[in-house]
C-alpha cells in the first residue's frame, strides 16, 4: 500500500495554491511537473541581474587575465602550483586553503542568520545558470503562458526549430562554461586551440565534455531539483534560522484572507484582505511554491515573488511589502534584533579566521627549511679522527625565482659541513640533499647536542631561515 500523507498541494502548472481539504490525501513521492516560470522585472531582479554579470565575468575571464606572464588563477597540478591573483601557493601552504574553506563556510553561516538564504538567491552557481537558461528560453520560446501553450501543441516546424535553437544556445552556454572550468587548470589560451585542432589529451576532452553536460543537465532539465533534492544547504539552513532571521515572508495578518476585487476597491468594504489571490507569486518562483504557506525548505530567497506582488500591490493602490524579507518577531509585532549571540559567535569566527589568514600570508616565508637526522647510525669517526653524523636536508622554494642558498651549521665549536654548502633550488621545487656534519671529539661533552643549520639566500632579496637538529657523539668521561 502506498504511504501517504496529508500535505497542501500546490500545482506550479497553473500557477495556484490550493488547500486541501480534510481528509484528502496526495502521494508522498510524485512525479515532477514542469515549472513554467513567469518572467517578472523589479528591484531583487535587477540586484540579481548586476550580481549575474559580475559572477560570470569573473569566472569567464579571470582565467584569461595574466599577471606578469601568469594566470591570474591558475591551478598547476602537474608543477603542483597554485596562482592566485599574483601570487604563487604550493602544497606547502594547503593550510591557507583550509582556511580559506573555513572562512567560506563561516561567511555563510554568518549571512545566513541574518538574511536567510540570500546566498542561493543571488550568488549561488546553480541559480546564476538556471537564470541564465530561464532568459533564454524567455527569448526565444516566448512569456510563460506561450511556453505553456507551446508544450502542449502537437509537433511543427515551428515548435521543432525554437526547441532545437534553445537546445542549442544552451549546449553553447554548457560547452563555454565547461572550457572555462578546465581552463583554471590547463592554459586556457592553449587548451582552445587544442580542442579545435584535436591536439589536446583525452582528458582534456573528458573534462570539457563532463561539464558541459552537467551544466546543461543541471541549469537546463533539473533547475529546482538540484535545489530541493541535491543540495544539502537547504536541508540544514533551519538549524541557522531562528524569529530574527530575515527572509522572504508573507505578512498573512495584513493579506488574510484573500479574494479577488475590482481596482479601486477597498479590501475593507470586502472584509478581505490586500492579498487579491492572483498567483503571480507562485508563477514567478523558481522551484514551484507558495509563499503564502509559510516558511519552506524549498524557498532559495530569490524574491522574485516580492517583485511580482509589489508590482500587484502598485497596480491596485495597496502599499508595497505585502510579500518581503522580514523576521518571524516583525510579521508576529514584535521587535527584532539584528545583533544575536548566534550572530556574535559566526562573526568573531570569521573575524578570527580572516586575521588569521592575513597574518599567515603577511609572515609567510618565500622558503622552507627543514633537516632529518639520519637514524640509521648513531655517529661515526671518519679518517681524521672527527665524529660524523648524516643529515638529510630538504628546502622548498616558494618564491618566484630560482634560489641559491648557502648552507651552515654551529652551535657546537669546529662543527662544520663537508659537502653540499651551496644548494640550487628551482621555483617551487621541494629539493632534499644529503650532508654530513663532522665535530672534533674535543669539542663535544655530551652525547646529545644541539646544533642550527641555517640557509642564506646568494641570490636575489636577502632571506636566511634556521632550524635545530641534534647531533650525537661520544659522551666526555
Amino acid at each position: 500500500m502506498t504511504r501517504q500523507i496529508p500535505v497542501t498541494q500546490i500545482d506550479p502548472s497553473t500557477g495556484t495554491s490550493n488547500k486541501k481539504k480534510k481528509g484528502e490525501t496526495v502521494e508522498l513521492y510524485a512525479s515532477r511537473k514542469k515549472i513554467y516560470v513567469k518572467e517578472v522585472k523589479g528591484f531583487y531582479q535587477k540586484i540579481r541581474t548586476i550580481s549575474l554579470w559580475a559572477l560570470m565575468g569573473m569566472y569567464f575571464l579571470f582565467c584569461w587575465v595574466t599577471i606578469d606572464g601568469q594566470p591570474l588563477v591558475y591551478f598547476d597540478l602537474p608543477a603542483r602550483e597554485f596562482h592566485l591573483f599574483g601570487g604563487t601557493f604550493f602544497p606547502q601552504d594547503f593550510i591557507l586553503l583550509s582556511g580559506m574553506l573555513i572562512i567560506a563556510a563561516f561567511g555563510l553561516f554568518f549571512v545566513t542568520t541574518l538574511f536567510g538564504r540570500v546566498w542561493c538567491g543571488y550568488t549561488c552557481p546553480q541559480t546564476v545558470w538556471t537564470f541564465i537558461f530561464m532568459w533564454v528560453e524567455e527569448r526565444i520560446e516566448g512569456s510563460r503562458n506561450k511556453r505553456m501553450k507551446l508544450d502542449k501543441s502537437p509537433r511543427s516546424r515551428e515548435k521543432l526549430i525554437k526547441k532545437a535553437l534553445k537546445h542549442a544556445v544552451w549546449l553553447l552556454i554548457a560547452f563555454a562554461t565547461g572550457l572555462t572550468f578546465v581552463g583554471y587548470f590547463y592554459p586556457v589560451q592553449e587548451l582552445s586551440v587544442d580542442l579545435f585542432t584535436l591536439n589536446a589529451n583525452g582528458w582534456a576532452y573528458f573534462w570539457v565534455g563532463f561539464f558541459t553536460i552537467a551544466t546543461y543537465m543541471n541549469a537546463g532539465w533539473l533547475r529546482e531539483q538540484v535545489c530541493l533534492y541535491m543540495c544539502p544547504y537547504a536541508r540544514f539552513q533551519s538549524v541557522m534560522f531562528d524569529q530574527d532571521t530575515r527572509t522572504v515572508s508573507y505578512d498573512a495578518s495584513r493579506g488574510e484572507p484573500r479574494g479577488g476585487r475590482k481596482k479601486g476597491v477597498a479590501p475593507e468594504e470586502l472584509g478581505l484582505g490586500d492579498c487579491i489571490d492572483c498567483g503571480l507569486c507562485v508563477q514567478v518562483c523558481p522551484t514551484g511554491i507558495d509563499i503564502r504557506d509559510g516558511l519552506q525548505y524549498e524557498c532559495i530567497g530569490c524574491a522574485l515573488c516580492i517583485d511580482a506582488c509589489d508590482d500587484v500591490m502598485e497596480k491596485m493602490a495597496y502599499p508595497k511589502g505585502l510579500i518581503r524579507y522580514a523576521t518571524e518577531n516583525e510579521l508576529e509585532g514584535m521587535p527584532s534584533k539584528l545583533l544575536r549571540p548566534r550572530t556574535f559567535g559566526y562573526g568573531a569566527a570569521l573575524v578570527v579566521m580572516i586575521g588569521a589568514i592575513i597574518f599567515t600570508l603577511m609572515t609567510r616565508s618565500p622558503a622552507e627549511l627543514d633537516v632529518l637526522r639520519d637514524r640509521g647510525a648513531l655517529f661515526k669517526y671518519n679518517g681524521r679522527g672527527m665524529v660524523e653524523n648524516s643529515y638529510t636536508v630538504k628546502i622548498a622554494n616558494l618564491s618566484q625565482v630560482r634560489q641559491t642558498f648557502e648552507l651552515s651549521v654551529s652551535g657546537l665549536e669546529t662543527a662544520r659541513l663537508l659537502n653540499n654548502k651551496n644548494i640550487n633550488v628551482d621555483v617551487g621545487e621541494n629539493l632534499e640533499v644529503p650532508t654530513v656534519v663532522e665535530v672534533d671529539p674535543e669539542a663535544i661533552t655530551q652525547s646529545n647536542n644541539t646544533i642550527t643549520f641555517t640557509i642564506e639566500s646568494i641570490s636575489g632579496e636577502p632571506l636566511t631561515i634556521e632550524t635545530e637538529s641534534r647531533f650525537v657523539g661520544p659522551e666526555r668521561r
